[in-house]
């Protein structure tokens, strides 16, 4: 088995239980040379045993998977995924996202707060959809789908692989999204229908961003139902419609749900119509979200939710980010009609809550308006933060009052 000694006091974050070794931190490798997702054994200069997990070229040189000195032999077998993934699911079952009537569909693995860095597992009414982040995790993935099937039994539809976007792109992974299991005499599957919080919505894994809904924002969604009585809505970067839908079924006067996409745009479409019909109050629009709020009738609208991509996906366009963020939000907050309110998000991970904070303030100070913050937000118990990762902590909101 190859070992790698950290360089003296590079130890540190490890003793802490922080799951990543820098490959700044490496001080040698003893053994053969691992290849890229190998198992390999992590010791501090000293020779002390401090953990094991995935070998990977790059700023992350390991991703830990145990803390204990009991990887069996020849790395990560069917009993540790299957152990895992149990637990996983275990953890569900105590938010109550498992067995409910109303929400058949949460994320079953998130990474590093399930203590299994590199791996996404998302859960649709019987489909799992698979997003591997490292080498590691797309050479086992076909492991981890027999461990899903282990774990959920005849609940299990399909596990679908999409890690062709995702997977760091190096020799030797055969890349390209495919379904890695599907149950017999199974068909079509996607998009597929399924619910949240009583709500339908169609999710195409195949086709879609991430791995086809973004459930990070159940509870988010829930809280703009509970604002929406009454008001014109904007829904900005709209995606299928998530906060659209809630919106209606809060009482919205009237919805229009905006993305560049012209693919979610006809998803939103077919949401609304699943849920409410087609005489709904909602118009869908395929345009720049930017442009649109910016040339948007001042006082159109009373309530908006503003939701963009990740605007940096590392430190090195932070400052480009922060200056997107301001500009956007200060777009939004100089066309809401007094007393509206603006949801807005960050689910940038290297823009920390404060420094999206501050770049709102900064929108907020350039408009003139009064502005109050009457909540803020966070990512739900399904996308668990592991309390020796805070880097985990990627989705941040704010509720804004406007005068």
């Amino acid at each position: 088995m190859t070992r790698l000694y950290l360089k003296k006091g590079r130890d540190e974050s490890l003793r802490r239980f922080h799951p990543w070794v820098f490959s700044g931190a490496v001080g040698g490798i003893e053994g053969p040379d691992p290849a890229e997702g190998d198992a390999v054994a992590v010791y501090s200069a000293g020779k002390e045993f401090l953990g094991w997990g995935h070998f990977q070229i790059g700023s992350i040189a390991v991703r830990i998977l145990s803390f204990a000195d009991d990887m069996p032999a020849g790395g990560p077998d069917a009993a540790f995924w299957a152990d895992r993934l149990q637990r996983c699911l275990a953890a569900r079952q105590a938010f109550g996202l498992t067995d409910n009537p109303a929400t058949n569909c949460y994320r079953l693995v998130h990474g590093e707060g399930d203590r299994l860095p590199g791996l996404i597992i998302d859960w649709y009414d019987g489909v799992c959809v698979l997003q591997a982040h490292s080498a590691g995790m797309f050479r086992a993935s076909e492991a981890i789908a027999a461990a899903l099937r282990t774990v959920y039994g005849d609940k299990l539809r399909a596990v679908y692989d999409k890690s062709a976007g995702t997977a760091p792109f190096k020799a030797g992974l055969n890349l390209g999204d495919g379904y890695l299991w599907r149950a017999e005499g199974t068909s079509s599957l996607c998009p597929r229908p399924v619910l949240e919080n009583g709500h339908r919505f169609l999710v195409d894994w195949e086709n879609g961003q991430k791995t086809g809904f973004f459930l990070d924002q159940r509870e988010n969604r829930a809280l703009v139902e509970r604002y929406a009585q009454g008001r014109n809505v904007l829904n900005l970067f709209c995606y299928t419609g998530g906060f659209s839908i809630y919106a209606l079924a809060g009482g919205a006067r009237s919805v229009d749900s905006v993305d560049s996409s012209a693919r979610a745009v006809e998803l939103v479409k077919e949401n609304i119509t699943l849920n409410f019909g087609p005489a709904a109050p909602h118009r869908a629009l395929c345009c720049d979200a930017i442009d649109f709020v910016k040339a948007a009738p001042k006082d159109a609208y009373d309530l908006m939710i503003v939701d963009p991509p990740a605007f940096a996906k590392h430190r090195g366009a932070l400052n480009n980010a922060l200056r997107a963020y301001q500009r956007l939000n200060a777009a939004a907050i100089g066309a809401v009609a007094p007393g509206g309110i603006i949801f807005t998000f960050s689910c940038s991970q290297v823009v920390d809550r404060e420094t999206f904070a501050l770049a709102v303030f900064s929108a907020a100070a350039e408009t003139g308006r009064s502005v109050r913050i009457i909540d803020r937000l966070n990512q739900p118990a399904d996308h668990a933060v592991n309390i020796y990762h805070p880097e985990g902590a990627y989705l941040k909101g704010l509720v804004l009052y406007v005068e």
